[in-house]
């Protein structure tokens, strides 16, 4: 590359990230002001080559037709339902992403919820804090949780995450099925076509499907009724792919057990129902977040520029739309 190629940075992300970006690009960081980063377009937009997002962010349609010398969009992260790859395709711009480099994190905060949630570790943390473990007997003891070991797990989606996922599960000598569009080869857990069944079945579902909207509340009432009263839902997917409402409702009701939630359908909002129940753990969408696996994702964000750029190939591209 004899000229540096000029990238747009649609949000803040890494300093390490940024350095190599500033190494090899020449790369604008887009005001978070409305005003401002409409003016940048309008006198700039029809400059940039490359395109640097994030999952969560996303593109559309609108700003790919303000980028007419676009090439490539380089996004943080695995989820695609906010990057309209049809648009980009129809433009002759190349979409890649970072899969696999957070597959342990997100495995590992499945865990963390279902855990935190089945034995109750936040409340209990709250319990000795507000000094009721060695309280008068009024205080009350401290109820019993659930047992992980042995119980039966649901996945929702068997993709990379889902796969590591129940890999992790063995650890814990749980029986682990699955539900998705189609089985998945060469796997040896049990694949069930029905969602409820599976729901049914199981006493721990774990949500790690993509988002979008062929996914938008396929975690409904009916799909809670299934997982029942003494079942946990855990969510490390999207938080449009469950029916927030309806969960809020079945765990007021006790028709299920408890829920660990990393994402939500409105995000950062989270209902004041959710934040006031103690059968329920709430992350802020933090499965990738630790300093290893953002490192890991910056490089990738980086390395799917420079093969581009290099060689005109991805190194992780996005599927087809």
């Amino acid at each position: 590359m004899t000229e540096r190629p000029a990238l747009l940075q649609l949000l803040p992300l890494t300093a390490e990230l940024d350095a190599r970006l500033d190494a090899t690009y020449a790369r604008t960081l887009a005001p978070a002001d409305p005003a401002a980063r409409e003016a940048l377009l309008a006198a700039r937009g029809g400059a940039f080559q490359a395109l640097v997002t994030s999952a969560a962010f996303g593109v559309d349609d609108g700003l790919l037709a303000r980028l007419p010398a676009l090439q490539v969009v380089s996004s943080f992260g695995v989820g695609l339902d906010r990057i309209d790859r049809a648009a980009a395709a129809r433009r002759g711009v190349v979409v890649g992403y970072t899969p696999d480099v957070l597959n342990d994190c997100v495995a590992d905060q499945a865990f963390g919820l279902l855990l935190a949630v089945a034995r109750r570790l936040p409340a209990a943390d709250r319990y000795v804090r507000a000094g009721r473990w060695d309280g008068p007997p009024s205080a009350g003891r401290f109820p019993l949780g659930r047992r992980v070991s042995g119980a039966k797990l649901g996945i929702v989606g068997l993709g990379r995450i889902g796969r590591t996922i129940a890999r992790r599960a063995g650890g814990f000598d749980m029986a682990v099925r699955y539900h998705s569009r189609r089985a998945v080869p060469d796997v040896p857990w049990q694949h069930e076509p029905s969602l409820r069944a599976l729901a049914a079945w199981c006493d721990f579902l774990v949500v790690i499907t993509a988002g979008g909207a062929e996914t938008r509340h396929l975690i409904d009432a009916a799909v809670l009724d299934a997982l029942g009263p003494q079942g946990f839902l855990v969510n490390v997917a999207r938080g449009s792919v469950v029916d927030e409402a309806a969960l809020v409702q079945a765990l007021a009701d006790g028709r299920i057990a408890g829920a660990g939630l990393d994402v939500f359908e409105h995000e950062p909002q989270v209902p004041e129902a959710l934040r006031a129940m103690d059968h329920v753990v709430l992350a802020p969408h933090t499965a990738s977040a630790t300093i290893e696996t953002r490192r890991a994702m910056g490089e990738r964000v980086a390395d799917n520029l420079d093969a581009w750029f290099r060689e005109r190939r991805l190194v992780s591209a996005a599927p087809a739309p």
